[in-house]
């Protein structure tokens, strides 16, 4: 066998252990592999009703009394669409709070007018052609959401129309100013805490994800 020959097989040897080194510490992977899961992290919960073995549906329970109305509301709602969420919901309406209510504070209205009924919409924009009737304008910011509760569920079956409702305990900064500038409520940097509940409806399988604001009280 000549030089060349067996050098070329000495470095072919070199590349299999190599290979084979990497692949027991690396592993293999294949197209899309599911990532591992860290042991101890929790796991993602079903979005059914029979979650294991015919258990309780901890995203319905953790929400509602397991035995409540509400929680039957909210499994039908999961029959009709199996996609749906509580803690998906919760999330969503987390949002929808502080952008419909800045949006409210700064007298815009047609920005999130997708997310209202006809009732709330006309409700809001007249608040705020007072407002601007009498030459009042708000500063307002956005803290946050101290506390958010889900306080109820309907489900419509012959319809198809759900109906949550949420408390939401939010926190804000919100100066008015007169025609003059000077401040006639609240006080800068100085924020304050708002109750609010609202219910949101939605025709569940419908091809229109949105939930609309139905509904508004304290």
């Amino acid at each position: 066998m000549n030089s060349p020959v067996l050098q070329l097989l000495v470095l072919a040897g070199i590349a299999v252990f190599l290979i084979l080194r990497l692949r027991s510490v690396l592993g293999t992977r294949e197209g899309h592999e599911p990532t591992r899961e860290v042991q101890g992290a929790p796991k993602p919960r079903a979005h059914n009703l029979e979650v294991i073995e015919g258990g309780p549906d901890h995203d319905i329970i953790d929400n509602v009394p397991e035995d409540s109305t509400s929680a039957e509301a909210l499994a039908e709602m999961k029959r009709v669409e199996r996609s749906f969420g509580v803690a998906d919901f919760l999330g969503g309406a987390r949002g929808a709070y502080e952008m419909i209510l800045m949006a409210f504070e700064r007298g815009e209205m047609d920005s999130v007018r997708p997310f209202l009924s006809e009732d709330v919409y006309n409700s809001f924009s007249e608040v705020i052609a007072i407002r601007e009737e009498k030459g009042l304008t708000i500063e307002g910011e956005f803290i946050g959401i101290r506390d958010m509760t889900l306080s109820a569920a309907s489900f419509d079956s012959a319809t198809g129309t759900a109906d949550i409702t949420v408390r939401f305990v939010g926190e804000l900064v919100s100066v008015v100013r007169g025609v003059d500038g000077k401040i006639v409520e609240g006080e800068p940097g100085k924020s304050r805490r708002q109750k609010d509940i609202w219910t949101f409806e939605r025709v569940m399988g419908a091809d229109d994800p949105n939930w609309r604001l139905v509904a508004t009280g304290e």
